[in-house]
């Protein structure tokens, strides 16, 4: 089997930040730390932080009043945001900035009277976060015939957005449907879809169709996980999404010479590892790494960390803060005891 490993692939750095923010609070306070929802979709992350004591809830009332609360990096509705004022909860955004930046255009477009058409999965807590900075005035897009059926009140005055972990080619074939509908529509001034999301989908899409099996790693409820999958199959190469290496199906991997790797955006780097051993060990699997562009994508702790950390006592640099994914990938792998064989290449662990 020859496999090759997807360049990028793994945390972006979006979840890296709300990782970091995460992982930084259990250190530093002594005190439970609560988090809206899961803090990026991926059971293992979310396994390994309730290991250490982190509670997530999907209930604010349920969360003791004047806790440390983080807000997912999925994002919340203002609605959320009150509850928790409420209760004085002491909040941390690790919102994704990419996600802040759609909630910023919805809030925007809605103040100046435009229909929003919000592109994506409404049930994904990222689209009811966004949806709920104005209710009255974004209508969810799901589907193909969610776009050849929905009504505006003025065809001229409409704008879409998208759920920044969508699939290009749904998002893709929804937009030309909205734009034959209503010729006069507004993109977003930035593609919605994020910089993480669309290099791991290019990898899958100019790769897929050279290799005779796909595997995705990512949990069930990471939406860019399952679009992974999606893109392979829709090229017409069987693919299969795995949380972690007891998942693979041998009889997936019959007769199958070439096999592309490559994890979710929320998936830790140790999973891949996992998975690359277990080939190598069960079917003398030798590994090529496609040569893609790296992601030099950082972002800042949020200023809200800083401000709770502060209020305890500790110190928190105001300037040079900023998260790297690669490196809290690296991070992530060397503090876990989870055995694994790293795979190394020129003498380097990739």
């Amino acid at each position: 089997m020859r496999v090759l490993l997807a360049n990028p692939r793994g945390f972006c750095a979006g979840v890296a930040m709300a990782v970091e923010v995460v992982d930084r609070l259990t250190n530093v306070l002594n005190e439970p730390i609560y988090v809206y929802h899961d803090i990026v979709h991926n059971r293992h992350v979310v396994n390994r932080f309730e290991a250490k004591g982190v509670v997530f809830t999907e209930a604010i009332n349920t969360i003791p009043e004047g806790s440390v609360l983080v807000f997912s990096a999925h994002g919340v509705s203002p609605e959320v945001r009150k509850q928790a004022k409420l209760r004085n909860l002491r909040a941390v955004d690790a919102t994704c900035p990419l996600v802040t930046k759609v909630h910023g255009e919805a809030i925007r477009y809605a103040k100046v009277g435009l229909d929003i058409l919000l592109i994506g999965h409404a049930e994904h807590q990222e689209v009811i976060g966004t949806r709920g900075e104005a209710p009255g005035d974004i209508r969810v897009i799901e589907s193909e015939a969610d776009a050849e059926s929905v009504e505006v009140k003025d065809p001229e005055r409409v704008v879409y957005l998208t759920q920044t972990t969508l699939s290009t080619d749904d998002a893709e074939r929804i937009i030309m449907i909205l734009k034959r509908r209503f010729p006069q529509i507004k993109a977003p001034p930035g593609e919605d879809i994020c910089y993480a999301t669309t290099n791991r989908q290019g990898v899958v899409a100019k790769f897929a169709q050279h290799v005779d099996r796909v595997l995705v790693i990512g949990s069930s409820n990471s939406s860019n996980s399952v679009r992974l999958a999606e893109i392979a199959e829709n090229r017409g190469t069987k693919a299969m999404r795995i949380d972690d290496v007891r998942e693979i199906d041998s009889n997936f991997l019959d007769n199958a010479e070439r096999v592309l790797v490559t994890a979710g955006a929320s998936a830790p780097e140790d999973l891949v590892q996992q998975v690359i051993s277990h080939l190598q060990s069960n079917y003398s699997a030798a590994i090529d790494v496609i040569d893609a562009p790296g992601e030099a994508m950082e972002f800042a702790l949020p200023a809200t960390m800083r401000k709770v950390l502060a209020a305890e006592g500790h110190e928190i640099p105001r300037e040079g803060i900023s998260i790297d994914a690669d490196r809290v990938t690296r991070d992530w792998m060397n503090r876990e005891s989870i055995a694994f064989t790293p795979i190394t290449s020129e003498g380097g662990m990739l």
